[in-house]
């Protein structure tokens, strides 16, 4: 099994992301202590405070966005950072080459069952023309990203990793502290009989949606003609890194449930890293109209449709969505 810096080495990636990666590694391995220490540690529980995004703050939330960001801003390579738990972007090198955006703990609602959360990152090149204060910057199509990846916290500590050379996974060996290769390429298979999604809005969907889970659910006697199962972790790495191992289809589509919030995820923080990985394993990853990789973004915290897993079945999913706007 090889360490992570010569598996990228050899993939020739820059020296200066590969001491980044290693770095936010680092904070992953002390974030994966806290949540191994549970109660032990007293982290568990809420805070009294709510982030950007209107949700009550998990006190492993805070603690795993405040090591994030001081060890990624001490780097010195690192322009600015955005964060799903900070109102707005912060400041780094005015010279640095790299934006960090992450979800510091995807699923912290999680942690106080002891079930799986982790930390999703994206990395993307720092425009030289603009200051470190300007959130504009981080305004960049998925396709930008330089590397891609997240850190699953769960019976091992994984890392699914992607610097646009394919999908790797490694697995932290705790008797050094390092992460190692486990998974050299990972490759979805094209079809599946695995659906994940939040079945209590079903009656919130859009009608293409509705119409396509409802045909999973006929199983053989349906129009699919083969029996699906159905998987929810309620964290997007959990249900990613599943689909990631053994393939499958994810969706948190848009619904109607609150006329001012039609869309859950994050572009920045879980769709556009997530659907990198899932891309560059073979997969696919749209919002039912387009490739999420392709979005223009139009602000940091800016939400999106998703669904994305193994081609077949994405692109089975896309047709509903096509021939209901085919319709109208």
């Amino acid at each position: 099994m090889r360490r992570i810096s010569p598996v990228l080495q050899q993939d020739g990636v820059d020296s200066d992301l590969i001491s980044l990666i290693k770095t936010i590694l680092a904070a992953c391995r002390e974030i994966s202590f806290r949540v191994s220490q549970g109660e032990l540690a007293g982290v568990l529980g809420s805070t009294l405070s709510e982030n950007v995004q209107g949700e009550t703050q998990k006190k492993l939330d805070v603690i795993a966005n405040e090591l994030l960001k001081e060890v990624i801003l001490e780097t010195g390579v690192v322009k600015a950072i955005s964060s799903e738990e900070e109102d707005d972007i912060v400041a780094g090198n005015p010279r640095g080459r790299y934006l960090v955006t992450f979800d510091p703990l995807d699923g912290s609602s999680n942690t106080d069952i002891n079930s799986l959360i982790g930390t999703i990152f994206s990395i993307l090149p720092a425009p030289a023309d603009k200051e470190a204060d300007d959130a504009s910057m981080f305004l960049q199509p998925g396709t930008a990203q330089v590397a891609a990846g997240y850190v699953l916290y769960g019976p091992s500590t994984m890392l699914a990793l992607t610097t646009g050379k394919g999908t790797r996974m490694y697995t932290l060996d705790k008797t050094y502290g390092g992460f190692l290769l486990t998974e050299d390429k990972v490759t979805l298979p094209k079809y599946t009989s695995e659906f994940a999604i939040n079945m209590s809005n079903q009656r919130f969907w859009q009608a293409p949606m509705q119409g396509y889970i409802q045909d999973l659910l006929l199983g053989k006697e349906g129009p699919r003609g083969k029996n699906y199962n159905m998987r929810w972790i309620a964290a997007m790495v959990g249900d990613v890194h599943r689909i990631l191992c053994r393939g499958g289809i994810f969706a948190y589509p848009a619904d109607n449930k609150d006329a001012n919030k039609p869309y859950k995820l994050r572009l920045m923080y879980e769709a556009n890293p997530m659907s990198l990985l899932i891309e560059q394993a073979g997969g696919l990853s749209i919002t039912g109209t387009e490739r999420i990789l392709e979005i223009q973004p139009d602000d940091i915290h800016q939400r999106v449709a998703v669904i994305l897993g193994s081609r077949h079945e994405v692109e089975t999913c896309l047709a509903y969505h096509q021939k209901a706007l085919s319709t109208n």
